[in-house]
């Protein structure tokens, strides 16, 4: 889908959301490092954070509406001031975990795959068995991949820790090249504490 497509559908989703009981999932852009991405946010707290040319985004709007029963409206949101706050502060370096709330839309396997990922320290990466395993799933490899690979939340939620089990670069919803300079960018920071 062109650019001008994806912005005319976001428009068009934004816009002819129905109506439900004043609940809303806000969304608004961030300026990162890497791109552009879309933020989404309820009154709990962060829902999405998606590069804006993620390929799915489209996907993730009708399921964020679908979940929370909540139109999607462009606007400010308390948690988006947080979120770019400590984006920033990641991106110079200066943050290693994040503690912004988050307000997660999938199944329960899917949440707790996308909490564990919490556990991967920063710098380092793991395994889709190392997750099964700790999750204490070992022979549940795919459906781990799959549920990282459903992740709204990219960054807060680190799935671009996750790689192949022979250390080789793996799926990333923001591209590979993202993931690699997100690895990257973490391991020099903590060679500088060294």
């Amino acid at each position: 889908m062109m650019k001008t497509e994806k912005e005319r559908f976001y428009k068009a989703c934004v816009e002819r959301a129905p109506s439900f009981e004043n609940q809303v999932v806000n969304i608004t852009h961030v300026e990162t490092d890497l791109g552009q991405m879309i933020a989404g946010a309820t009154d709990k707290g962060i829902c999405m954070l998606e590069f804006a040319d993620y390929k799915l985004l489209e996907l993730q709007f009708r399921q964020l509406t679908a979940t929370f029963q909540a139109p999607l409206v462009q606007g400010d949101n308390p948690h988006f001031h947080t979120l770019g706050c400590q984006l920033e502060e990641y991106f110079k370096g200066e943050r290693r975990n994040f503690d912004i709330p988050l307000d997660l839309a999938g199944t329960e396997f899917q949440k707790q795959v996308w909490l564990s990922l919490l556990k991967i320290p920063y710098g380092c990466t793991t395994s889709y068995a190392k997750q099964a395993e700790l999750l204490g799933k070992p022979t549940a490899v795919r459906a781990v991949a799959n549920a990282n690979g459903k992740n709204k939340i990219s960054i807060i939620l680190p799935c671009h820790r996750v790689i192949g089990a022979d250390g080789s670069l793996t799926g990333y919803g923001g591209g590979l090249w993202r993931k690699k300079k997100l690895l990257d960018f973490e391991r020099d920071n903590l060679a500088k504490d060294q």
